[in-house]
């Protein structure tokens, strides 16, 4: 393997990363935006309010996420082990 090839895979491997927790870390944000606009509006500051319900979302996608996250897995494995022939 040269230089080139492994900057290639480096940067497959990034994308995919980004691809994969891409849903999961915007649908967060997402909650967390919301959520501190609600405390904004009714001036209640508590770390709970912001946490919890950020946490609950991100698993529920994560789980509901997980057949799609696997097979994109598996397509990048399949294709990453095929190009070593």
């Amino acid at each position: 393997m040269n230089l080139d090839q492994a900057i290639y895979l480096g940067r497959e491997a990034l994308m995919m990363i980004l691809v994969i927790s891409g849903p999961i870390l915007i649908l967060g944000l997402l909650v967390g935006l919301i959520i501190s606009l609600l405390q904004a509006v009714t001036q209640l500051h508590d770390q709970t309010l912001v946490f919890v319900p950020k946490m609950i979302v991100m698993a529920v996608v994560g789980i509901l996420l997980t057949p799609w996250m696997a097979r994109r897995m598996i397509e990048y494995s399949v294709r990453l082990f095929g190009s070593w022939h």
